[in-house]
């Protein structure tokens, strides 16, 4: 009996385990669900496993922060030089302006030469008081020839006149003036030689006062030549020339444009004095004066007044130096918003890996 039953309970153990093998492939074939999400269950268990800190690769952040700490420097620097530039160029404006300003209150006195071949013949005007005179010739090539009869009267070639007119200094006293037309011809080194007497004088020193004024034509034509030599002589400078010698008288024509656009003529004059020796047998108490007069050179002397500032010159330069301005202040924003731009993204990235991380 004993044999008997423990034959029966192994039969029984051998169909226990194959029956509740059965029920647990019916199980797994009842619900595939449930065991594909126990799958998935493991498979996040596994990833959301931390790895260390070599496994993650912490190099690449560091890299990317010491790239952008580097380009935040270099857009700083190059904000601080654009506005060094910005105050160079606010500085130059100001002494551009400056400058301007100046050169309008001092003009620079521009010189410019007009070579000519004729001049307009110059009016000398001479105040002999009593000498008297003698001859009156034109020479050409600078060729004066030997006196036949000094102290003679000989011939007077030159266009001459006569005027009388009241002192315009004093309105009162009478001068008397003798108007002789001046050498023209510039090229063939035209002069005119004169010759003056006088048969004595009360003072020590003996000299004859003369004048020259800028237009002998003018004079003609004045309906007022009385009028006309008032003018002269409050307008131009008076000389002298001396008995007893031969004056020579070089002068050039100086043209000066006032700031109204007005335009005034004087003379200067290179003198040489040369002692005049009297061959005359008898001696004479009376005394000879000789003056020359002849153009030094075939140019007329400009002088006017010039402001070296150009206005335009000056508009440009502002121009230019406002288009820089703009274009750095320009630049300037552009960094700024670049700057702004990159913190952000930085802002964002480091948010980003933190949150994966966690």
């Amino acid at each position: 009996l004993l044999l008997e039953t423990e034959a029966v309970c192994a039969k029984l153990g051998s169909g226990g385990d194959s029956l509740q093998l059965s029920e647990d492939v019916e199980r797994a074939s009842e619900n595939p669900a449930d065991e594909r999400e126990g799958e998935m269950e493991v498979h996040e268990d596994t990833s959301s496993v931390i790895l260390p800190d070599s496994e993650l690769g912490t190099t690449a952040p560091s890299l990317r922060f010491s790239k952008t700490c580097l380009k935040n420097v270099f857009s700083v620097i190059l904000l601080f030089i654009y506005l060094l530039l910005m105050a160079v160029a606010v500085f130059l404006v100001y002494q551009t302006i400056s400058d301007f300003r100046e050169k309008l209150k001092h003009p620079v006195m521009s010189v410019s030469y007009k070579e000519v071949s004729l001049y307009d013949a110059p009016g000398i005007a001479f105040y002999p008081g009593k000498a008297q005179l003698l001859s009156c010739k034109h020479h050409y090539y600078d060729h004066i020839p030997p006196l036949i009869n000094p102290g003679q009267p000989g011939d007077i070639e030159c266009t001459t006149q006569r005027i009388n007119y009241t002192d315009p200094f004093t309105n009162q006293t009478m001068k008397y003036a003798l108007v002789v037309q001046g050498p023209r011809d510039v090229k063939k080194k035209e002069l005119v030689f004169l010759q003056f007497h006088l048969n004595g004088t009360d003072q020590d020193f003996s000299a004859i006062d003369y004048l020259l004024f800028s237009s002998f034509q003018e004079f003609i034509n004045s309906p007022e030549k009385a009028e006309f030599m008032k003018d002269c002589e409050s307008s131009y400078s008076s000389w002298k020339f001396s008995g007893g010698f031969r004056t020579w008288v070089k002068m050039s024509l100086v043209k000066t444009k006032e700031e109204d656009g007005s335009e005034t003529v004087e003379f200067k004059q290179e003198t040489s004095v040369v002692n005049y020796i009297d061959q005359r047998t008898k001696p004479r108490s009376d005394q000879l004066f000789f003056v020359v007069f002849e153009w030094k050179d075939p140019f007329i002397q400009t002088v006017q007044d010039i402001v070296t500032a150009n206005p335009w010159n000056m508009i440009a330069l502002l121009c230019g130096i406002f288009l820089a301005l703009f274009k750095a202040a320009d630049f300037a924003k552009l960094s700024v918003k670049w700057m702004i731009k990159i913190r952000k993204r930085h802002l964002k990235r480091k948010s980003q890996s933190m949150n994966h991380i966690n």
